[in-house]
């Protein structure tokens, strides 16, 4: 996560079973997006049409969705593109 003041840790959720041993080892090191790559946002006015009109149409306050799409690290190598191009309504159950 991070916020406006200071880099904070995340961790993973609890699991049954553990695919690598959760104990730190080395230096800690900050990790963001932006840090070393100048982040850029497409979207299709397709998807952003079809989730306004569901977001019309729900009558609850709080919906669950799906924004679906790729992310890409531009040719010169100085920045990633996330192109979101898909809109998935999710599943009331």
């Amino acid at each position: 996560r991070f916020t406006p003041e200071r880099m904070v840790t995340f961790s993973f959720p609890l699991s049954k079973c553990a695919l690598w041993d959760p104990v730190p080892v080395g230096d800690v090191i900050g990790s963001h997006i932006a840090y070393y790559r100048n982040p850029k946002l497409s979207l299709m006015e397709k998807t952003l049409r079809l989730a306004y009109r569901h977001a019309k149409q729900n009558e609850k306050k709080l919906l669950s969705c799906f924004l679906l799409g790729t992310l890409a690290v531009d040719e010169d190598g100085e920045g990633v593109t996330l192109t979101i191009d898909r809109f998935d309504p999710g599943r009331e159950v």
